[in-house]
C-alpha cells in the first residue's frame, strides 16, 4: 500500500467535509466527519514539509 500524496490528503479531507454538510440532521456524524478531514489535512501539512525537505 502506498503512501498518500498532499493532494490525495486534501482530497480526502475535502470529501469528508462535502458529507458532514450532508450530515445537517445528526450533529454526531458530522462533528466525525470534521474531525476526520481535519486528520487528512493534517497529513497534507505533514507530508508537504516532508517533501521539501
Amino acid at each position: 500500500m502506498s503512501q498518500p500524496t498532499a493532494d490525495q490528503a486534501i482530497v480526502n479531507a475535502a470529501r469528508l467535509l462535502e458529507r458532514a454538510e450532508l450530515e445537517l440532521i445528526n450533529p454526531m456524524l458530522m462533528d466525525r466527519f470534521d474531525t476526520l478531514a481535519g486528520s487528512w489535512l493534517r497529513m497534507a501539512e505533514l507530508l508537504s514539509e516532508r517533501e521539501r525537505v
